[in-house]
């Protein structure tokens, strides 16, 4: 009878932990810009008590600038030469994408660290590496003035999902790739259509024009890209730990 309640208080133990890292993973896939997340490989039965976050693979050859006139302006006030900026997308890339995985699994209720050196030998854990693929600004006048997906910037990178067991070596558990983009918002021209219409094209271009500036800020960039990025692989990890029960 003791056995069989033990076993009862796991499995509602585990539900619970479920139930709340599914009903964060409802609440925020809506909002997730990346594309679709597919599996290579299948995982064993695992259980990990910690999730060690590294920073991705990268290197500035990867960097994709946006070789406008505007963005060649700025950065010929700056001072700072096209490798330089380069290498600082880079390791901004990978830094702001390893820390939102963090943050949003640790949302979710789950232990993530992130980790620059070896694993502690006495954990048992879950670990998250992978490389980058893109690192794209696209061309943020073909944003503004076009829209649609055209000049788009973007980011995509490969995972792996591996399992140390305490005093063992790490083995892999599940590989994706996933990438995210700044989405198709209407540009300057479809904005000054619709206030054409009404005899307002001065009016609807400065709009536009506006409306993308707000969103330049608010991500439509490689930085938000990075969030997007982030957001998506956190919400694949914490699926795979309850599909799979690792944690």
């Amino acid at each position: 009878m003791q056995t069989s309640f033990k076993s009862l208080v796991r499995h509602a133990r585990r539900f619970a932990g479920a139930a709340l890292v599914t009903g964060s993973l409802l609440l925020s896939g809506c909002a997730s810009a990346a594309d679709v997340i597919t599996p290579i490989s299948a995982a064993p039965q695992v259980r990990a008590n910690v999730i060690y976050v590294y920073s991705f693979d990268a290197t500035p050859g990867q960097v994709k600038l946006d070789s406008g006139v505007a963005q060649q302006l700025k950065a010929a006030m700056s001072g700072e030469s096209a490798a330089q900026k380069q290498d600082r997308t880079a390791s901004d890339t990978r830094e702001q994408v390893a820390d939102e995985i963090v943050r949003q699994l640790q949302s979710m209720g789950l232990r993530a660290v992130r980790m620059d050196g070896p694993v502690p030998a006495h954990e048992t854990a879950l670990i998250v590496e992978g490389n980058f693929q893109t690192i794209d600004e696209g061309k943020r006048r073909r944003r503004i003035l076009i829209g649609l997906g055209a000049g788009k910037s973007e980011v995509g990178a490969s995972v792996q999902i591996l399992y140390k067991p305490a005093g063992g070596a790490p083995m892999p558990l599940q590989s994706f790739s996933t990438d995210a983009n700044s989405g198709h918002m209407p540009g300057v021209a479809e904005t000054a259509g619709v206030g054409a219409a009404a005899g307002h094209v001065a009016t609807a271009a400065v709009t536009g024009t506006t409306l993308h500036g707000v969103s330049e800020v608010k991500g439509d960039s490689v930085a938000g890209d990075a969030k997007k990025l982030g957001d998506s692989i956190a919400k694949q990890i914490a699926a795979a730990s309850v599909a799979n029960g690792w944690m």
